[in-house]
């Protein structure tokens, strides 16, 4: 397999035509590499429109999600970044390209030593891999200027809205599948929120989500 034909084909063919248009995150697309954080047992599925399965039932997400969630969330020089769920680390790569700093939390120990891992390999010096679980924020370093969601909720935590900074953003894909969809939360005051649907989506939910209460009667 020709590796930089195939990187070019996943932007052209499945990525820009998702409405990923912002030079900059094609860049970085050719210099991240993502075979580099792909499991060696899958590696061959690095550039192809499939989520890839990781270690305790979670996965990867699909490139075009990875580039379009980078996109939308617009991080900035100065900002730092919370992600939750490290999974291999390639988004909290492409995310420290972008920011000051990011903290990548992983709720599964084998994750999390697979992300540092990879982030070390790669030169990313600028993320801190953390073990726990951040699927109702994480407290350590908040307020945070931009949060990701790199799984499903079924609802956005009170607690996630308290820990972004105003004019902060956070990127969250909310729902239960089939039906999900991706939404930028953007605070606008103490008390403020503006929420923007993004697109709709299906991926794995996150791992210790929180679950609504469904009443019968």
């Amino acid at each position: 397999m020709n590796i930089e034909q195939a990187r070019f084909n996943m932007i052209e063919q499945q990525i820009r035509p998702w409405n990923v248009l912002d030079t900059d995150i094609l860049d970085l697309l050719m210099v991240v590499k993502r075979e580099n954080f792909v499991p060696e047992a899958t590696r061959t599925l690095a550039f192809a429109d499939t989520a890839i399965p990781l270690p305790g039932g979670t996965a990867m997400l699909t490139p075009k999600l990875e580039a379009r969630i980078v996109q939308d969330v617009e991080v900035k020089k100065h900002e730092n970044v919370l992600l939750v769920g490290a999974g291999t680390g390639y988004l909290a790569a492409l995310l420290a390209h972008r920011a000051r700093h990011v903290t990548a939390v992983e709720i599964d120990p084998a994750l999390k030593d697979i992300a540092q891992k990879n982030l070390a390999q790669n030169g990313v010096t600028n993320v801190t891999v953390e073990l726990g679980n951040g699927a109702q924020g994480w407290d350590k370093g908040a307020p945070f200027d931009v949060i990701v969601f790199a799984g499903a909720l079924p609802v956005l935590p009170e607690s996630v809205l308290q820990q972004v900074k105003t004019g902060g953003r956070i990127l969250a894909i909310i729902g239960e599948s089939p039906v999900m969809s991706a939404h930028l939360v953007t605070r606008t005051g103490e008390h403020g929120y503006d929420t923007k649907k993004l697109f709709e989506t299906d991926v794995k939910p996150l791992q210790a989500a929180l679950t609504p209460s469904h009443f019968t009667f």
